[in-house]
C-alpha cells in the first residue's frame, strides 16, 4: 500500500493561509505607507474567496482606507512603539488587545519598513489570540510569530516598500497580477472637486499641472523658493494652469509657489478633502511633489509625478506610474530623520530649478497627447 504522500512545506504553508477568512493587517505608520501596502492587501484580499481583509492603522492611515476597496474594515490605534505625535495611555494596549481577540482573527500580517520592529505587533496579535502571524524578523521571535521571514534589508538588499510587502505576502502563497496601488475617488469627490475648481477659476477643458510644496517632515520639503522658480520656468514655455496643493496649514506656502505665474497659478491648500485631491491629481496631466503622501496618491490614480525626493530613505519613490525622482546625492543619504542634522538640507537644496522644469517640460512632452483634459477620462468627468 502506497504511503500518503506529503506537501512541500512550503505548500502546506500556503494551504494553512488560504484558510484563513478573517486576517487583520497591521500597518501603523503614514498614509503613504498605507497606499505602498495596498498590492500586498490585494494579494491577501484575492487569494481566497470571500475574505475579509481589516486594516489596523494609525489616524494618518486610517484617513485613506475609505478609498482603498481591498480594506473591509479599520481599526485605528496609536502604537507607542511607532512614532506619534502624543503619548499613548497604556491601557490603550489591554483595549485594542481585547478588541482584536472580539474580532476572532484568522490571520495577521504585520507590515514594517525595515527600520521597525515587527515584534511589539507580534505580541499584540499573540495576547489577542490570532493564530496566524506573519512578519519580517531579524531575531527569532519563537511564538510570537508563526510564520516569519529573516529580513534581508538593508544589508543584503534594498527593495521597494511596494515589493518588500508583496514578497512577504507571497511567502505565504498570496499573489497578485495587479500590482499598482489602490486609491480610489468616488463620484462626490470628483464633482465636489469640479465645483471647487471652477469657484476657484479653473477652466476645466485647460489642462493643468499640481504642485504640492508641502511634506509632513521638515527634511523632506524642498525649498519653496526654488518650487516658484522652477513654476515660472514652466510657465513660460506652457500654456498649463498650475494647483497648488497643500493643508491648510500650508497656505502661505502655496501663495508663494502661487504668486511666481499670476494669474495662471492657484493657491488652493486646505480646499480639497483627501478623495478630492485626488480627483484633481487623477485629472492633472503632472504632479510635482515632494517625498509625501500625495506623490504616492498621484501615482494611485496614474498620473506622472516629479518627485523631489530627500535621501531619508530608499524605498518610497512612486510606484507603478512614469515619473521623474531628483535628488542631489550626499554622504549622508538615507538618514531616516524628520530633521537634516547635518542642517545643510543639501539633498534636495542643491537641486536646481532648471533642473525640475526639464524633467517637467520632458515628462509633458511624452505625455502630453495620451493625459490631456481632452482626452483623460476622469478629467472629462470632472468637466
Amino acid at each position: 500500500m502506497n504511503a500518503p504522500q506529503r506537501m512541500p512545506a512550503d505548500e502546506a504553508r500556503s494551504a494553512v493561509w488560504r484558510s484563513a477568512e478573517r486576517i487583520l493587517c497591521v500597518r501603523l505608520d503614514n498614509m503613504g505607507d498605507v497606499l505602498m501596502t495596498t498590492p500586498a492587501l490585494r494579494a491577501l484580499k484575492t487569494s481566497a474567496p470571500g475574505r475579509h481583509i481589516t486594516l489596523l492603522a494609525a489616524p494618518g492611515g486610517v484617513a485613506v482606507t475609505r478609498h482603498i476597496p481591498e480594506i473591509d474594515d479599520v481599526v485605528e490605534y496609536e502604537a507607542p512603539w511607532v512614532k506619534q505625535p502624543s503619548d499613548v495611555a497604556m491601557d490603550a494596549c489591554d483595549a485594542l488587545v481585547d478588541r482584536l481577540y472580539a474580532g476572532l482573527y484568522d490571520a495577521a500580517v504585520i507590515f514594517t519598513v525595515y527600520s521597525q520592529s515587527a515584534l511589539p505587533a507580534a505580541l499584540t496579535c499573540w495576547l489577542a489570540r490570532i493564530p496566524l502571524r506573519l512578519a519580517y524578523c531579524r531575531e527569532n521571535p519563537y511564538q510570537l510569530l508563526t510564520d516569519w521571514t529573516p529580513d534581508p534589508e538593508p544589508h543584503a538588499l534594498v527593495r521597494h516598500e511596494t515589493q518588500r510587502q508583496l514578497d512577504l505576502v507571497a511567502s505565504v502563497g498570496c499573489t497578485t497580477a495587479d500590482t499598482r496601488l489602490s486609491f480610489h475617488p468616488s463620484a462626490q469627490d470628483r464633482h465636489e472637486a469640479r465645483l471647487k475648481l471652477t469657484a476657484a477659476g479653473i477652466n476645466l477643458h485647460q489642462p493643468w499641472i499640481v504642485v504640492h510644496p508641502g511634506a509632513s517632515a521638515e527634511s523632506r520639503r524642498y525649498p519653496v523658493e526654488h518650487y516658484a522658480k522652477a513654476v515660472a520656468v514652466i510657465g513660460t514655455a506652457n500654456p498649463h494652469q498650475f494647483i497648488v496643493t497643500g493643508s491648510a496649514t500650508e497656505a502661505p506656502l502655496a501663495r508663494a509657489v502661487a504668486d511666481s505665474l499670476p494669474g495662471r497659478a492657484h493657491a488652493l491648500a486646505g480646499a480639497f478633502g483627501l478623495g478630492e485631491l485626488g480627483a484633481v491629481l487623477q485629472g492633472a496631466q503632472l504632479v510635482i511633489c515632494n517625498n509625501t503622501g500625495p506623490a504616492h496618491i498621484a501615482a494611485a490614480v496614474g498620473t506622472p509625478v516629479i518627485d523631489l525626493y530627500a535621501l531619508t530613505n530608499p524605498q518610497h519613490a512612486p510606484w507603478g506610474v512614469e515619473s521623474r525622482v531628483l535628488d542631489h546625492d550626499v554622504p549622508c543619504r538615507f538618514c531616516y530623520r524628520s530633521v537634516c542634522v547635518q542642517q545643510h538640507h543639501d539633498c534636495l537644496r542643491l537641486v536646481t530649478p532648471q533642473r525640475v522644469a526639464e524633467a517637467a517640460m520632458e515628462l509633458l512632452a511624452r505625455h502630453g497627447e495620451t493625459t490631456s483634459v481632452a482626452t483623460h477620462a476622469t478629467a472629462r468627468e470632472m468637466a
